[in-house]
Protein backbone atom coordinates (compact mmCIF):
# COMPACT_ATOMS: atom_id res chain seq x y z
CA UNK A 1 0.00 0.00 0.00
CA UNK A 2 1.54 3.28 -0.81
CA UNK A 3 2.67 5.36 2.11
CA UNK A 4 0.82 8.40 2.86
CA UNK A 5 2.36 9.66 5.84
CA UNK A 6 0.91 13.46 6.18
CA UNK A 7 3.62 15.48 8.22
CA UNK A 8 2.69 18.01 10.91
CA UNK A 9 4.91 20.27 12.03
CA UNK A 10 5.08 21.73 15.52
CA UNK A 11 2.97 24.80 16.22
CA UNK A 12 4.76 28.25 17.37
CA UNK A 13 4.62 29.09 20.33
CA UNK A 14 2.04 31.39 21.13
CA UNK A 15 -1.22 31.95 23.68
CA UNK A 16 -1.82 28.00 22.78
CA UNK A 17 -1.35 25.37 25.06
CA UNK A 18 1.43 22.76 23.68
CA UNK A 19 0.28 19.98 25.76
CA UNK A 20 -2.98 20.54 24.26
CA UNK A 21 -1.94 20.84 20.69
CA UNK A 22 0.66 17.91 21.26
CA UNK A 23 -2.45 15.41 21.94
CA UNK A 24 -4.21 17.09 19.31
CA UNK A 25 -1.76 15.86 16.85
CA UNK A 26 -0.88 12.25 18.12
CA UNK A 27 -4.96 11.51 17.61
CA UNK A 28 -5.07 12.76 14.32
CA UNK A 29 -3.69 9.07 13.34
CA UNK A 30 -4.47 9.25 9.56
CA UNK A 31 -2.92 13.06 9.36
CA UNK A 32 0.57 12.12 11.07
CA UNK A 33 2.12 8.81 12.28
CA UNK A 34 3.25 10.93 15.48
CA UNK A 35 4.09 13.67 17.36
CA UNK A 36 7.20 15.68 14.90
CA UNK A 37 9.96 15.64 16.04
CA UNK A 38 10.96 18.40 13.36
CA UNK A 39 10.94 21.66 15.32
CA UNK A 40 12.37 23.33 11.99
CA UNK A 41 9.06 24.48 10.58
CA UNK A 42 7.54 25.58 14.22
CA UNK A 43 8.94 29.34 13.53
CA UNK A 44 6.31 29.13 10.30
CA UNK A 45 3.68 26.91 11.33
CA UNK A 46 1.25 29.80 12.51
CA UNK A 47 1.60 33.51 11.32
CA UNK A 48 -2.02 35.59 12.43
CA UNK A 49 -2.75 38.35 10.98
CA UNK A 50 -5.55 40.86 11.17
CA UNK A 51 -7.60 42.32 8.24
CA UNK A 52 -6.02 45.31 9.22
CA UNK A 53 -2.94 44.28 11.59
CA UNK A 54 -1.12 42.04 12.79
CA UNK A 55 -2.75 39.60 15.69
CA UNK A 56 -3.11 36.17 16.91
CA UNK A 57 -5.11 33.37 16.56
CA UNK A 58 -7.04 32.71 19.88
CA UNK A 59 -9.38 30.11 20.97
CA UNK A 60 -12.14 32.68 21.81
CA UNK A 61 -15.48 31.71 21.27
CA UNK A 62 -16.75 35.58 20.60
CA UNK A 63 -19.07 35.22 17.46
CA UNK A 64 -17.98 38.47 16.70
CA UNK A 65 -14.32 37.73 15.71
CA UNK A 66 -13.81 35.47 12.67
CA UNK A 67 -10.84 33.01 12.18
CA UNK A 68 -9.77 32.08 8.89
CA UNK A 69 -6.56 30.02 8.31
CA UNK A 70 -4.63 29.42 4.97
CA UNK A 71 -1.59 27.90 3.55
CA UNK A 72 0.94 29.57 1.36
CA UNK A 73 2.53 32.92 1.10
CA UNK A 74 2.35 36.11 3.61
CA UNK A 75 -1.04 36.77 2.39
CA UNK A 76 -4.09 34.83 1.19
CA UNK A 77 -3.66 34.55 -3.01
CA UNK A 78 -7.13 33.60 -4.94
CA UNK A 79 -10.73 35.24 -4.66
CA UNK A 80 -10.32 34.98 -0.57
CA UNK A 81 -6.83 37.13 -0.79
CA UNK A 82 -8.36 39.68 -3.33
CA UNK A 83 -11.60 40.37 -1.04
CA UNK A 84 -9.07 40.67 1.89
CA UNK A 85 -6.80 43.08 0.10
CA UNK A 86 -9.74 45.04 -1.89
CA UNK A 87 -11.79 45.55 1.86
CA UNK A 88 -14.58 43.28 0.08
CA UNK A 89 -14.66 40.64 3.01
CA UNK A 90 -14.04 43.10 5.62
CA UNK A 91 -16.92 45.55 4.46
CA UNK A 92 -19.55 42.88 3.74
CA UNK A 93 -18.62 40.88 6.90
CA UNK A 94 -19.21 43.36 9.30
CA UNK A 95 -22.90 44.26 7.90
CA UNK A 96 -23.65 40.73 9.46
CA UNK A 97 -21.87 41.14 12.96
CA UNK A 98 -18.38 40.03 12.34
CA UNK A 99 -15.74 43.03 14.00
CA UNK A 100 -12.57 41.44 13.46
CA UNK A 101 -11.34 39.20 10.90
CA UNK A 102 -8.15 37.57 11.65
CA UNK A 103 -5.91 35.64 9.01
CA UNK A 104 -3.21 32.44 10.15
CA UNK A 105 -1.08 31.29 7.56
CA UNK A 106 0.10 27.59 7.91
CA UNK A 107 3.15 25.68 6.05
CA UNK A 108 0.99 23.16 4.60
CA UNK A 109 -2.58 21.46 4.58
CA UNK A 110 -1.98 18.62 7.75
CA UNK A 111 -1.26 21.92 9.94
CA UNK A 112 -4.73 24.16 9.13
CA UNK A 113 -6.09 20.32 9.87
CA UNK A 114 -4.73 20.32 13.36
CA UNK A 115 -5.95 24.05 13.97
CA UNK A 116 -9.51 23.23 13.14
CA UNK A 117 -9.69 20.20 14.72
CA UNK A 118 -8.28 22.48 17.90
CA UNK A 119 -11.18 24.92 17.57
CA UNK A 120 -8.86 27.41 16.77
CA UNK A 121 -10.23 28.26 13.76
CA UNK A 122 -13.37 28.77 11.79
CA UNK A 123 -12.50 28.55 8.56
CA UNK A 124 -10.00 27.06 7.14
CA UNK A 125 -9.00 27.45 2.85
CA UNK A 126 -6.70 24.12 1.76
CA UNK A 127 -5.76 21.37 -1.07
CA UNK A 128 -8.59 19.22 -1.54
CA UNK A 129 -5.96 16.49 -0.81
CA UNK A 130 -5.91 17.23 3.66
CA UNK A 131 -9.54 18.58 3.30
CA UNK A 132 -10.56 15.16 2.12
CA UNK A 133 -8.81 13.10 4.65
CA UNK A 134 -9.29 14.84 7.20
CA UNK A 135 -13.52 14.72 6.78
CA UNK A 136 -12.83 11.13 5.89
CA UNK A 137 -11.80 10.68 9.64
CA UNK A 138 -15.25 11.38 10.61
CA UNK A 139 -14.24 15.34 11.72
CA UNK A 140 -16.90 17.60 11.11
CA UNK A 141 -15.92 19.78 8.91
CA UNK A 142 -18.50 21.44 5.97
CA UNK A 143 -17.42 22.22 2.29
CA UNK A 144 -18.39 25.52 0.85
CA UNK A 145 -16.28 26.25 -2.01
CA UNK A 146 -13.67 25.26 -4.81
CA UNK A 147 -12.07 28.46 -5.38
CA UNK A 148 -9.41 27.19 -7.85
CA UNK A 149 -9.82 23.71 -9.81
CA UNK A 150 -7.77 22.04 -12.95
CA UNK A 151 -4.42 23.11 -10.17
CA UNK A 152 -1.38 21.83 -12.14
CA UNK A 153 1.36 19.86 -10.33
CA UNK A 154 4.45 19.67 -11.25
CA UNK A 155 7.64 16.84 -11.18
CA UNK A 156 10.79 18.90 -11.83
CA UNK A 157 14.29 16.91 -11.71
CA UNK A 158 17.85 17.86 -10.59
CA UNK A 159 20.14 19.24 -13.40
CA UNK A 160 22.06 16.62 -14.97
CA UNK A 161 19.60 14.08 -13.52
CA UNK A 162 16.41 11.77 -14.64
CA UNK A 163 14.86 13.10 -17.68
CA UNK A 164 12.13 10.34 -18.23
CA UNK A 165 9.84 8.58 -15.20
CA UNK A 166 11.96 5.75 -16.16
CA UNK A 167 14.89 7.21 -14.76
CA UNK A 168 13.78 7.46 -11.40
CA UNK A 169 14.22 4.21 -10.48
CA UNK A 170 16.15 3.61 -7.68
CA UNK A 171 16.17 7.28 -6.77
CA UNK A 172 14.90 9.60 -3.99
CA UNK A 173 11.96 11.94 -4.93
CA UNK A 174 10.71 14.84 -2.73
CA UNK A 175 7.54 16.58 -1.93
CA UNK A 176 5.21 18.46 0.65
CA UNK A 177 3.63 15.48 2.13
CA UNK A 178 -0.39 15.69 2.52
CA UNK A 179 -0.81 18.49 -0.26
CA UNK A 180 -2.25 18.38 -3.73
CA UNK A 181 1.12 17.54 -5.00
CA UNK A 182 1.60 14.51 -2.97
CA UNK A 183 -1.04 12.90 -4.00
CA UNK A 184 -0.54 13.93 -7.75
CA UNK A 185 2.81 12.34 -7.25
CA UNK A 186 1.13 8.96 -5.75
CA UNK A 187 -1.53 8.57 -8.74
CA UNK A 188 1.47 9.33 -11.20
CA UNK A 189 3.46 6.57 -9.74
CA UNK A 190 0.61 4.26 -9.52
CA UNK A 191 -0.21 5.18 -13.09
CA UNK A 192 3.10 4.27 -14.64
CA UNK A 193 3.91 0.75 -12.20
CA UNK A 194 6.59 2.50 -10.14
CA UNK A 195 5.88 3.29 -6.88
CA UNK A 196 8.20 0.38 -5.50
CA UNK A 197 10.59 1.29 -7.40
CA UNK A 198 11.00 4.83 -6.07
CA UNK A 199 11.85 6.70 -1.81
CA UNK A 200 8.91 9.07 -1.29
CA UNK A 201 10.44 11.96 1.37
CA UNK A 202 8.43 14.55 2.63
CA UNK A 203 10.07 18.15 2.30
CA UNK A 204 8.99 21.36 2.28
CA UNK A 205 8.69 24.03 -0.94
CA UNK A 206 10.88 26.41 0.64
CA UNK A 207 13.83 23.70 0.88
CA UNK A 208 12.89 22.08 -2.37
CA UNK A 209 15.10 24.77 -4.92
CA UNK A 210 18.36 23.80 -2.76
CA UNK A 211 17.57 20.01 -2.41
CA UNK A 212 17.77 19.53 -5.93
CA UNK A 213 20.61 21.95 -6.35
CA UNK A 214 22.98 20.02 -3.86
CA UNK A 215 21.37 16.36 -5.15
CA UNK A 216 19.90 15.35 -2.18
CA UNK A 217 16.91 14.36 -4.17
CA UNK A 218 16.20 13.52 -8.15
CA UNK A 219 13.28 14.96 -8.49
CA UNK A 220 10.64 17.35 -6.67
CA UNK A 221 6.96 17.08 -7.13
CA UNK A 222 5.52 20.92 -6.66
CA UNK A 223 2.55 23.45 -7.12
CA UNK A 224 1.90 24.98 -9.74
CA UNK A 225 3.74 28.14 -9.07
CA UNK A 226 6.99 27.24 -8.40
CA UNK A 227 7.06 24.08 -10.90
CA UNK A 228 7.53 26.70 -13.85
CA UNK A 229 9.39 28.69 -11.75
CA UNK A 230 11.95 26.12 -11.51
CA UNK A 231 11.72 25.16 -14.87
CA UNK A 232 13.03 29.23 -15.75
CA UNK A 233 15.45 28.27 -13.53
CA UNK A 234 17.51 26.34 -15.82
CA UNK A 235 15.92 22.80 -13.71
CA UNK A 236 14.28 20.04 -16.28
CA UNK A 237 10.41 19.34 -16.12
CA UNK A 238 9.60 15.63 -16.28
CA UNK A 239 5.74 15.27 -15.61
CA UNK A 240 3.10 17.66 -14.84
CA UNK A 241 -0.80 16.67 -13.61
CA UNK A 242 -1.36 18.31 -17.00
CA UNK A 243 -0.78 15.31 -18.61
CA UNK A 244 -3.10 12.87 -16.86
CA UNK A 245 -6.78 12.92 -16.18
CA UNK A 246 -7.77 13.47 -12.55
CA UNK A 247 -4.62 14.40 -10.93
CA UNK A 248 -5.00 17.55 -11.32
CA UNK A 249 -5.74 19.61 -7.79
CA UNK A 250 -8.75 21.69 -6.37
CA UNK A 251 -8.25 24.19 -3.96
CA UNK A 252 -11.19 24.63 -1.39
CA UNK A 253 -12.69 26.42 1.89
CA UNK A 254 -14.33 24.25 4.40
CA UNK A 255 -15.65 25.17 8.20
CA UNK A 256 -16.47 23.78 11.13
CA UNK A 257 -19.78 22.50 11.94
CA UNK A 258 -19.45 24.45 15.24
CA UNK A 259 -19.19 27.45 13.65
CA UNK A 260 -21.50 26.67 11.08
CA UNK A 261 -24.36 25.75 13.54
CA UNK A 262 -23.60 29.72 15.30
CA UNK A 263 -23.84 31.09 12.10
CA UNK A 264 -26.38 29.63 9.75
CA UNK A 265 -26.49 32.09 7.17
CA UNK A 266 -22.55 32.45 6.77
CA UNK A 267 -22.13 29.97 3.87
CA UNK A 268 -24.72 32.12 1.43
CA UNK A 269 -22.97 35.21 2.63
CA UNK A 270 -19.67 34.47 2.67
CA UNK A 271 -20.06 32.81 -1.09
CA UNK A 272 -21.46 35.72 -2.52
CA UNK A 273 -18.32 37.88 -1.27
CA UNK A 274 -16.05 35.75 -2.74
CA UNK A 275 -18.41 35.11 -6.13
CA UNK A 276 -17.89 39.09 -6.18
CA UNK A 277 -14.49 38.73 -5.44
CA UNK A 278 -13.53 36.65 -8.28
CA UNK A 279 -15.25 38.26 -10.97
CA UNK A 280 -13.42 41.57 -9.68
CA UNK A 281 -10.43 39.43 -9.87
CA UNK A 282 -11.14 38.81 -13.16
CA UNK A 283 -12.22 42.50 -14.05
CA UNK A 284 -9.08 43.92 -13.08
CA UNK A 285 -6.66 40.75 -14.01
CA UNK A 286 -3.13 42.85 -14.36
CA UNK A 287 -3.70 44.55 -11.27
CA UNK A 288 -4.54 41.08 -9.10
CA UNK A 289 -1.39 39.66 -11.15
CA UNK A 290 0.86 42.29 -9.90
CA UNK A 291 -0.53 41.55 -6.48
CA UNK A 292 -0.54 38.05 -6.53
CA UNK A 293 3.16 38.09 -7.83
CA UNK A 294 4.50 40.75 -4.73
CA UNK A 295 3.13 38.47 -2.14
CA UNK A 296 4.54 35.15 -3.34
CA UNK A 297 7.76 36.74 -4.88
CA UNK A 298 7.36 34.87 -8.31
CA UNK A 299 7.57 36.82 -11.45
CA UNK A 300 4.49 38.37 -13.09
CA UNK A 301 4.96 36.01 -16.02
CA UNK A 302 5.32 33.44 -13.74
CA UNK A 303 2.33 33.98 -12.12
CA UNK A 304 0.01 34.30 -15.35
CA UNK A 305 1.32 30.41 -16.17
CA UNK A 306 0.50 29.30 -12.93
CA UNK A 307 -2.54 30.54 -12.20
CA UNK A 308 -5.30 31.11 -15.04
CA UNK A 309 -8.50 32.82 -14.25
CA UNK A 310 -10.28 30.26 -16.04
CA UNK A 311 -9.59 27.69 -13.73
CA UNK A 312 -10.87 30.22 -11.15
CA UNK A 313 -14.78 29.79 -9.92
CA UNK A 314 -17.35 32.72 -9.92
CA UNK A 315 -19.65 29.24 -8.46
CA UNK A 316 -19.45 27.96 -5.34
CA UNK A 317 -19.10 24.43 -7.09
CA UNK A 318 -18.62 24.40 -10.32
CA UNK A 319 -19.13 21.03 -12.25
CA UNK A 320 -15.43 20.44 -13.14
CA UNK A 321 -14.39 20.88 -9.84
CA UNK A 322 -16.48 18.97 -8.41
CA UNK A 323 -15.51 16.15 -10.65
CA UNK A 324 -12.20 16.20 -9.85
CA UNK A 325 -12.32 16.42 -6.20
CA UNK A 326 -14.80 13.11 -6.44
CA UNK A 327 -11.85 11.64 -8.67
CA UNK A 328 -9.42 13.03 -5.87
CA UNK A 329 -11.69 11.26 -2.89
CA UNK A 330 -12.23 7.99 -4.84
CA UNK A 331 -8.30 7.52 -5.28
CA UNK A 332 -7.58 8.69 -1.62
CA UNK A 333 -9.99 6.04 -0.42
CA UNK A 334 -9.26 3.13 -2.66
CA UNK A 335 -5.73 3.71 -1.79
CA UNK A 336 -6.13 3.42 2.14
CA UNK A 337 -5.07 7.38 2.57
CA UNK A 338 -8.24 8.40 3.66
CA UNK A 339 -9.67 6.60 5.92
CA UNK A 340 -13.59 6.30 5.25
CA UNK A 341 -15.50 6.90 1.95
CA UNK A 342 -18.64 9.80 2.04
CA UNK A 343 -20.86 11.01 -0.35
CA UNK A 344 -19.57 14.74 -1.15
CA UNK A 345 -23.42 16.05 -1.58
CA UNK A 346 -23.04 15.58 2.38
CA UNK A 347 -19.93 17.24 3.13
CA UNK A 348 -21.10 20.44 1.02
CA UNK A 349 -22.77 22.92 2.95
CA UNK A 350 -26.29 24.26 1.71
Amino acid sequence: MLSFMLAIGSVSQNKFSLKLLASVACVLLLLTTGCSQNKSESAQSIEAVNANSTGSVTASNNISTLRIGYVGSAEPTGPLGWAKKKGILERELKKVGFQNITFARFPNGPDLNEALVAGQLDVGSLGDTPAIVLRAKGEKTRLLRITQFNTIAWLVAKKNGPRSLAELKGEKIATQKGSYMHRYLLGLLAETKITKDVKIVHLMSTEAKAALEHGDVAAYATSSDMGPFLKSQGFPVIDSSANHNGLSGTSLIVATETFLAKQPDFAEKFNTILTEAAKDLKANSEEYYQYHAQITKYPVDIIKVSYPLQQVSEEPLPPEGVKLLEGTKKFLVSQGLAKSDFQLKDWEEK
